[in-house]
């Protein structure tokens, strides 16, 4: 299970305020890794970094724009070893980043052994489904929604867990060894998530982060104006100042607040999965291992990027 953007904002982790028990639950019955770290903390980077075994600087993949088996070397990746090793392997959602990077077809057929399942509403992570206090649909950073409400009613994850279990049931009674993948979107920005989970954060109870200054000689690898960011209308709106200016403080708890809010979501996802595995009585003989490609920055500072040092 491989989660987009997730820093350890987990009780597992020690967070006094995230709601996870999904994933605690599975974390009280494994090995947790306290000293773990990214490679680079950019997406499509990490991940096939974390799929070679390989570092960066091996793979030649710093940004999105190459692919490590034509610009590097013809790295196996985990579920190659896995398939060539007879078992089914299988991607869901986002495992590698699309495009480029994993040569416009998530690596298959090296890693997989067959295409992998995009969900159908991926295509309208960026589009106009918000509302807004005037009555109109915005592309927001943060975009609590009803999922009836929205296109094909329902929400890439969703839909992820849905094939996922799916997949699970019919492999049960089959005498297969399998290698399955699900990568979750959330909480990647924008923050498009379930409204109900809003409530299991009530904006009074969260806090700003303890140490929001942009350290004075960070590196400019480490840190970036974030203009993906700007685009949102809703970040727009506060004319920030560029490139680091800073985010009013009710818009900082705001981001928190739905980062927190689409990580419990991603949680109850997991729980889902976790409990069809074990309905398909194969949960006492597979290894389930969760992992994020890397941390969130903007949940670390009062700037663009804005709000999370722990």
């Amino acid at each position: 299970v491989v989660v987009d953007d997730l820093r350890p904002a987990l009780g597992s982790y020690g967070d006094p305020l995230v709601r996870s028990p999904n994933i605690d639950q599975l974390a009280s019955r494994s090995m947790v890794f306290q000293n773990a770290f990214a490679q680079q903390a950019v997406c499509a980077p990490s991940r096939v970094s974390f799929l070679t075994g390989r570092r960066p600087d091996s793979t030649r993949l710093y940004d999105f724009n190459s692919y490590w088996r034509t610009h590097a070397g013809n790295f196996t990746t985990l579920p190659q070893y896995f398939k060539e090793n007879g078992y089914i392997t299988m991607s869901i959602g986002k495992v590698f980043h699309p495009g480029i990077s994993s040569n416009h077809s998530d690596d298959y057929p090296y890693s997989w052994s067959f295409p992998a399942f995009h969900p159908s509403s991926e295509k309208y992570e960026n589009t106009k489904v918000c509302k807004g206090k005037d009555g109109k649909l915005h592309a927001n950073l943060i975009c609590p929604v009803e999922v009836a409400e929205m296109p094909e009613a329902t929400l890439p994850d969703i839909q992820s867990t849905e094939e996922a279990i799916h997949l699970l049931k019919s492999l049960q009674g089959i005498k297969r060894k399998f290698f399955l993948a699900v990568g979750y979107h959330k909480p990647h920005i924008p923050f498009r998530y379930p409204r109900k989970f809003l409530k299991l954060y009530p904006l009074e109870n969260v806090t700003l982060a303890p140490d929001p200054a942009v350290p004075k000689k960070l590196p400019s690898v480490a840190y970036n104006p974030w203009t993906d960011l700007r685009r949102r209308e809703d970040v727009a709106a506060f004319n920030l100042s560029f490139p680091y200016g800073p985010i009013p403080e009710h818009f900082q708890r705001k981001i928190r607040q739905s980062y927190f809010a689409s990580v419990s979501y991603v949680d109850t996802l997991v729980g889902k999965l976790l409990n069809a595995l074990d309905e398909a009585e194969l949960s006492h003989n597979t290894m389930v291992v969760f992992t994020a490609d890397h941390g969130k920055t903007s949940m670390q500072t009062s700037t663009i990027p804005p709000p999370f040092k722990s």
